[in-house]
């Protein structure tokens, strides 16, 4: 046979116009010669020919002209541009609709089972809702066998389809009202219902007997790498797996399928614990498909509870995807329930996403500089630009209020650019005043290290103003660091090369602490605020007071200054300065100062 029938397929549906095959006659090595990639060279010269369909190909002709297996290419038919073979025979083949099967590593093994793949791919077509209009043409005029890249393609010719007329000619007739209400209402690939069925439901629920429903929408985690690892027939499988458990659940009054990997279901009211419970069940008996190996299908879920779907009708879809977005953990299932509170956080990122450029022009933003002090001196050492927003002018908001919805929606570069851009005009401010200038400290972002023209991009704006490079330090915070190191070594070292300062920020939060810091160029290690906190409290153990000793005595002996965040108290300011930390950052010298009261430190 031709391919190990054990292996599955993807079905696909074609069409190609009238056109001519040119060929030579394939005897049984020519064919194994084939499959090795070997073309014969009256053929292989054409590929990629204009005018030409595919590659070469094996064709199992069964017509009145030729009847057997050659080896040939497929030409446009009566096109002036196209420069014909002339030493090759050839025949018209008809204008013809194609199923066309594509075997992923088939092993390929004679050509005597060729009836065997047409069975196959025939009992598939009857089997896939999707291609159940689809019949192949007995007697089958030919097979196009094409080998290339570690996979098989067969088109097989078969009869036009239904939809095809129906969607071209607007003929109404040409159906039933079994049909059309099919086409309708239910969804293509799996057979299963469509959302057009479910908003019914959604709106006038009691006419069917719901009266009162919780509303889950939910998807299926990485279901592209299904398609592309098993093919999209397996993928094609568990979705209709995924509606036939929707049917035969025993808690679901409705169900659909939305679109792709989504669906929704309108299930019965319970206590929120029963109902997390009840789909957790029903999510791992389809966690697993056999044709899937051990792959273990991971579920999203938004669940909207009776007392806010009953208010959302055919809006619940909306709150329920809101729900099913926030799961992001990729190897298991998640239920998230839709609350009040999600809409409301949801409503104010859009609305401050919105309002952005506006804010800008409006001059909104603000910088607040919060100083460093030398603990050996107590005396100013530098401070950090830290954003404030007058949000419409009219209130401040925590930076926690926004700052996570711009890195949500990528804006948060804009926004660093900003700050690097104010803090440049203050410093070209106070130069022209003759204050002494200390560093200050401005965010490098993850979203700003993915831009490959960042250097020249940053100091184009520090040039600008004419600011000594010195003046600048970035902070790199250490969890934005992990995506590429030897392009963030490489980029830091352009910025050290410039003249910059470089500080790793929140040190000790993330993974690969030690490792960063025999790479990066950096000038400062910020300790991040945790490890200062319990510093001087009832729970001050001598494992914190530790830690801050071994962190301080790395940094020192990797000759990188060290920097103490948080620092309240005078407790806190006495430990840290016998384990000789060079600088803090804190509500004890400071807090974050508007830059009129920063301005008169530098006096």
């Amino acid at each position: 046979m031709w391919y190990n029938s054990d292996m599955d397929f993807n079905l696909n549906y074609l069409y190609r116009p009238e056109r001519r095959l040119y060929y030579i006659p394939a005897d049984i090595q020519m064919v194994n010669d084939y499959y090795q990639g070997k073309f014969p060279k009256e053929i292989a010269k054409y590929s990629c020919s204009f005018g030409t369909y595919d590659f070469p190909c094996l064709f199992k002709l069964n017509l009145p002209e030729y009847n057997g297996t050659v080896i040939g290419i497929e030409y446009k038919n009566s096109d002036g541009r196209i420069e014909y073979p002339e030493n090759l025979s050839y025949i018209f083949l008809e204008e013809t609709y194609l199923i066309a099967a594509q075997y992923v590593d088939s092993e390929i093994i004679d050509s005597e089972m060729l009836e065997e793949i047409v069975e196959d791919i025939e009992y598939s077509c009857q089997q896939e809702y999707f291609a159940k209009n689809r019949k192949i043409i007995y007697p089958y005029p030919y097979i196009q066998v094409n080998n290339r890249n570690d996979k098989i393609l067969i088109h097989i010719p078969c009869q036009k389809t239904k939809p095809a007329v129906f969607a071209q000619e607007h003929n109404v007739d040409m159906f039933s009202k079994q049909e059309l209400f099919k086409w309708a209402f239910h969804e293509y690939v799996t057979g299963h219902y469509n959302w057009f069925h479910m908003v019914p439901y959604l709106e006038e629920g009691n006419e069917a007997g719901i009266f009162d429903y919780a509303f889950a929408h939910f998807d299926i985690k990485d279901f592209s790498l299904i398609n592309e690892i098993y093919g999209h027939s397996i993928g094609n499988k568990v979705l209709a797996m995924v509606g036939n458990a929707m049917t035969e659940c025993d808690f679901v009054y409705q169900s659909a399928r939305c679109h792709n990997d989504n669906f929704a279901m309108m299930i019965k009211d319970m206590p929120d614990e029963e109902t997390r419970q009840k789909l957790m069940d029903f999510f791992n008996g389809i966690s697993a498909f056999p044709e899937c190996g051990g792959f273990k299908i991971a579920y999203r879920c938004g669940v909207v509870p009776m007392r806010n779907a009953i208010n959302l009708g055919n809006r619940v879809a909306d709150a329920g995807k809101l729900a099913q977005s926030l799961g992001t953990n990729i190897n298991r299932t998640e239920i998230k329930f839709y609350t009040d509170q999600m809409y409301d956080d949801y409503l104010w990122s859009k609305q401050i996403h919105a309002h952005l450029n506006t804010a800008i022009e409006q001059d909104e933003f603000l910088v607040y500089f919060q100083p460093k002090y030398s603990v050996a001196t107590k005396s100013l050492v530098g401070a950090e630009a830290l954003i404030r927003w007058n949000y419409k002018r009219k209130k401040f908001l925590s930076p926690q209020l926004f700052v996570p919805q711009f890195e949500n929606f990528g804006l948060i570069s804009k926004v660093d650019d900003l700050v690097l851009l104010k803090v440049c005009e203050y410093f070209r401010k106070w130069k022209l005043l003759g204050k002494k200038l200390y560093p200050v400290s401005v965010n490098l972002s993850r979203k700003q290290m993915e831009n490959s023209n960042l250097v020249d991009h940053l100091v184009q704006i520090v040039d600008l103003y004419d600011i000594d490079h010195s003046l600048i330090d970035f902070e790199l915070t250490e969890s934005a660091s992990f995506s590429d190191k030897d392009y963030m070594f490489e980029t830091l070292m352009k910025f050290r090369n410039k003249g910059f300062k470089i500080s790793m920020d929140d040190f000790g939060t993330g993974f690969s602490s030690l490792s960063l810091l025999t790479g990066m160029p950096l000038d400062t290690l910020k300790i991040d605020k945790s490890f200062v906190d319990n510093i001087g409290t009832a729970t001050e153990s001598a494992k914190d007071i530790s830690v801050m000793r071994h962190i301080i005595s790395m940094a020192k002996d990797l000759k990188i200054h060290s920097l103490a965040e948080g620092v309240e108290n005078e407790i806190q300011f006495e430990r840290l300065k016998m384990l000789e930390c060079e600088m803090i950052q804190g509500f004890y010298f400071s807090k974050p100062l508007p830059a009129q009261e920063y301005e008169k430190l530098l006096d």
